[in-house]
């Protein structure tokens, strides 16, 4: 990975940067999977983290659960579900707009006061595309973009993940293992909005 490929993975589609990581341990919950597919949820959420030398954590002090996960059949069925609009403003706009869109994911960050992530939501309309998707992968590649506050075109181009040859395994890529390794280096700030953050973890990654 190129400084400037590095650089691009967080410069946003109106070309400003912006880099956070999270800065407290996750406190994660998930909603709308069978039993058979939690546990493969949280394997990928425990090796991720491990990964990046970040903690989980059963709750978070201030919010209970910090980072929440949704899966559902129709983006109707958010606005239909207790109390989530308190803690999402304008969720009846938001879901209108998804509609429209046909999207079928989204995730939403909230910060503290430096800048850290505090708590992420994603939502996945599990719709024929998103089915088809191994759960391994998918919950693989949720969790990667959930670590960090990656650009809006961060993964347009190419894929966070990969395909082992040999056994058809789908694993992190090699060099996104290694950033979010320098990312998590508690050396660095938990956020950054000027670019040469990019090159500070372009550093971190040449030496771990």
């Amino acid at each position: 990975m190129t400084p400037q490929a590095l650089t691009a993975l967080f410069t946003r589609s109106d070309d400003s940067f912006a880099f956070a990581r999270w800065g407290r341990p996750i406190a994660p919950v998930i909603f709308g999977v069978t039993e058979e597919t939690l546990p493969v949820l949280k394997g990928a959420l425990e090796a991720v983290v491990a990964l990046a030398d970040h903690k989980l954590a059963e709750t978070d002090p201030e919010l209970g659960a910090n980072l929440m996960i949704f899966f559902f059949r129709d983006w109707a069925e958010l606005t239909e579900t207790p109390n989530l609009d308190k803690m999402i403003p304008d969720l009846g706009p938001l879901v209108d707009r998804l509609q429209q869109a046909g999207a079928n994911q989204y995730r939403i960050f909230r910060f503290d006061t430096d800048g850290a992530i505090k708590a992420c939501f994603v939502f996945l309309r599990m719709d024929a595309e998103l089915s088809a998707v191994p759960a391994e992968t998918l919950a693989l590649s949720q969790v990667v973009q959930s670590m960090l506050l990656w650009s809006d075109t961060a993964f347009r181009q190419m894929s966070p993940l990969a395909v082992v040859p040999d056994t058809g395994h789908t694993i992190l890529r090699p060099e996104i293992g290694a950033l979010l390794r320098a990312a998590y280096d508690p050396v660095l700030p938990a956020s950054a909005q000027d670019p040469s953050h990019a090159l500070r973890l372009f550093a971190r990654m040449q030496t771990r």
